[in-house]
């Protein structure tokens, strides 16, 4: 049986991830960065993708139990046998320079035999590299890539069907640890980690770190587990954040909405500017601000939804064929063709950032308001265009209400700036006028008065679940009927088993696309804030605890989620999602759980 998307746990160095199954294989490994290509792709694929299990020598199936510790991106799987119970804790260090994946096996309990099977398989699992020893090593190299795994103790180890495997026992306090390195294959092996403080390193950063978190509220380690996932998705030395750090998980299982995430969306940029802020990371929440000014520098009309990892631009998107698939949907895709699409809602989005990035006294930089003011000029001649809206639908462009809305954001947060601090340069009169004409066709065109809610597009009947960020923006007031009537619309037509479709795929052309999807949990979590902001507080708590109830045992969220078959869908661990949570959870339990 194929794993379950919620199956994996998430280990990182803040450069690149890998995701660790149940059963103690690490299926999923981009190296040297989260978008290169993968040396272990089984996620996708079979065994022969390229994967690592370390796991007691007859256990066919899962863990025992596995856990975080505590503050940390530690991991810990334990099995427990007939002959006695190990542990694989599993790790990557933050590197100095080569990416190196740490599994150390514990014996906790009598004697077990323990085996290991890698299959190193370079380019998503498409080229067996030519395998040889060198001093103590196991290096496999085919190209650019090398791949160099080394045991202390040594253990007896060979090679097998194309894969190196070892084997040996443990008792009672014995450790074997194995630490695989990647680098370059035309320069010298790096230099050789310890594992062992490499460990206790880990855990003394991830440990100091999750104790900044400022909120100490309901639900405190849910929040602390989402903002160390939020950081592991970082690529820390640019600051971006990548939605997640895999691609073409399915939306639908044996469908075709399977997309790459691992790159940087504009369009999280200010939800993931106020969790970082609110939650007391100043430092992370700068260098995303620092990474957003770069990636949109230039002509407003280049402007992009979504960027690389260090402001790249372009993401041409191909299929992978000798990939099945999760659970065969295919295809497998890499690079992203959504890159290419207009969507107007991005610049309300990054003039919403850089307006709360100096409202909370983040250091300014001497460019930012004009590019800001280029942004804003732009949008004054092409506000409009029809676009391909937030969700990038791929059944053409619409008039999407959404977009519209964050259109007048990005003039309201302009002229908001001018009131404040008149020596700064710009048309006021100009912007005001942009604003209120934005705002008039919106509640002329974008709402339906019949059905007392706004719609997804002009002329449109179907719903968005978008909508819900009307008073989260300040479009509207919460207490006006407009919002009320959305909120309720929203919640009767989109929900589908306690949570909520981001907008309807039944009979509708809108995306472009066959099939359908599963609920998509940051529209549930915004439905969360909506009703608190209605004044619905005892229900927007009882949709936070069942969001939380969705979570995997280590607390983590992929993109969507099925009610019906109970399970995750889409990319995973999503950082959307997880920026939700933080989010909703700041906005329902703020004032008694921030520090």
């Amino acid at each position: 049986m194929h794993p379950r998307i919620e199956d994996y746990a998430l280990i990182g160095d803040e450069q690149t991830a890998a995701l660790v199954g149940r059963d103690g294989s690490v299926d999923w490994l981009c190296l040297p960065r989260f978008d290169s290509a993968a040396c272990f792709a089984r996620l996708l694929g079979d065994e022969e993708n390229g994967h690592w299990r370390i796991a007691p020598k007859d256990a066919d199936g899962p863990c025992t139990r596995r856990a975080y510790r505590p503050g940390t991106l530690v991991l810990d799987t334990d099995w427990e046998t007939d002959e006695g119970a190990v542990r694989v804790t599993d790790l990557m260090p933050q590197r100095e320079r080569a990416p190196d994946l740490v599994r150390i096996v514990e014996g906790l309990r009598g004697r077990v035999t323990v085996r290991s099977t890698l299959r190193i398989r370079f380019d998503y699992g498409s080229i067996v590299p030519w395998v040889r020893k060198s001093g103590g090593h196991r290096v496999a190299v085919a190209g650019p890539d090398s791949v160099w795994l080394r045991s202390e103790p040594k253990v007896h180890t060979w090679g097998k069907d194309f894969g190196t495997h070892s084997e040996f026992t443990v008792e009672e306090g014995e450790k074997v640890a194995f630490v695989l390195t990647w680098h370059p294959s035309h320069e010298p092996r790096p230099k050789l980690l310890d594992p062992y403080k490499a460990l206790r390193a880990s855990v003394r950063d991830w440990e100091k770190w999750s104790r900044r978190c400022r909120y100490d509220g309901p639900y405190r380690d849910a929040v602390v587990r989402s903002l160390i996932t939020l950081k592991a998705l970082t690529y820390r030395p640019t600051g971006g954040i990548v939605a997640a750090p895999t691609t073409s998980l399915p939306e639908e299982l044996g469908g075709v909405r399977n997309w790459d995430y691992r790159y940087c969306w504009l369009r999280d940029s200010t939800l993931t500017l106020n969790a970082g802020l609110s939650a007391g990371y100043r430092e992370e929440a700068e260098a995303w601000r620092d990474w957003l000014l770069r990636a949109v520098a230039g002509d407003p009309a280049d402007l992009q939804i979504m960027y690389g990892l260090a402001g790249e631009r372009r993401l041409p998107e191909v299929e992978l064929p000798w990939l099945k698939g999760f659970a065969e949907s295919a295809p497998v895709r890499i690079g992203n063709g959504a890159v290419d699409q207009l969507q107007l809602d991005v610049y309300g989005e990054v003039m919403d950032s850089l307006s709360l990035a100096r409202s909370s006294g983040l250091s300014t930089k001497p460019h930012m308001w004009a590019i800001q003011c280029s942004l804003v000029e732009w949008l004054r001649s092409q506000w409009r265009q029809p676009d391909e809206g937030l969700w990038e639908v791929r059944g053409g462009r619409r008039h999407f209400v959404h977009s519209k809305v964050m259109v007048w954001v990005a003039a309201d947060r302009a002229v908001r700036a001018l009131e404040k601090d008149p020596k700064l340069p710009g048309d006021l009169d100009g912007w005001r006028e942009l604003r209120d004409e934005v705002h008039r066709e919106v509640c002329e065109k974008g709402f339906d008065a019949g059905r007392n809610t706004f719609v997804q597009s002009y002329g449109s009947a179907e719903l968005d679940a978008a909508l819900l960020l009307i008073p989260r923006v300040g479009f509207l007031p919460p207490d006006d009927p407009r919002v009320v009537g959305t909120v309720d619309a929203i919640r009767a037509e989109l929900d589908h088993g306690g949570f909520l479709r981001r907008y309807s795929t039944d009979g509708t052309t809108v995306d472009g696309l066959p099939g359908e999807e599963g609920t998509f949990l940051v529209c549930s979590f915004w439905l969360a804030d909506a009703l608190h902001m209605t004044g619905r507080r005892k229900e927007a708590r009882e949709l936070f605890e069942r969001l939380l109830g969705v979570a995997n045992d280590v607390g983590l969220l992929a993109e969507e989620y099925d009610p019906v078959q109970g399970r995750q869908l889409g990319n995973f661990p999503q950082a959307f999602s997880h920026i939700g949570l933080v989010n909703t959870a700041l906005a329902l339990f703020g004032d008694e759980g921030a520090g």
